[in-house]
């Protein structure tokens, strides 16, 4: 997903610097895994998620369709279109960029496919920039 910088903070609880970036579905404040010196501007990111995620906890049916990320009180709302795997994990489609989700247990079959909204602490989310 193709993100842009628009601010660098540094805060004690995360060892990695906090970038404000706006996407194509929204804006939100998360670690960034490139490089320290992070600059402001454009950069192609895969989300990672370091939380498992426990369905009717922090990851839930979307109120409505379409692609977001949203910002809560302390943390990330990512909303995309779920895929479940064979071994119970899961795929978040969030236009276009593919997040794989480590789930405590298989959500139900039927939330296959539908929009989904997962909910994870700022910590728990990060940015890894790459090249094209």
């Amino acid at each position: 997903m193709l993100v842009e910088i628009e601010n660098v903070s540094r805060f004690d609880w995360s060892p990695f610097p906090i970038v404000q970036v706006q996407t194509p579905v929204g804006r939100t404040a998360v670690p960034w895994c490139g490089a320290p010196d992070a600059v402001l501007g454009r950069y192609d990111v895969e989300w990672t998620i370091d939380l498992e995620i426990s369905w009717g906890v922090n990851a839930k049916l979307a109120a409505g369709p379409g692609p977001a990320i949203l910002a809560g009180d302390h943390c990330v709302i990512l909303r995309g279109r779920l895929g479940l795997t064979p071994d119970g994990a899961g795929v978040l489609d969030l236009d276009g960029s593919m997040i794989l989700l480590d789930f405590v247990e298989p959500p139900p079959a039927e939330v296959d496919a539908s929009w989904v909204q997962i909910y994870v602490p700022h910590k728990d989310v990060q940015l890894h920039p790459f090249e094209l």
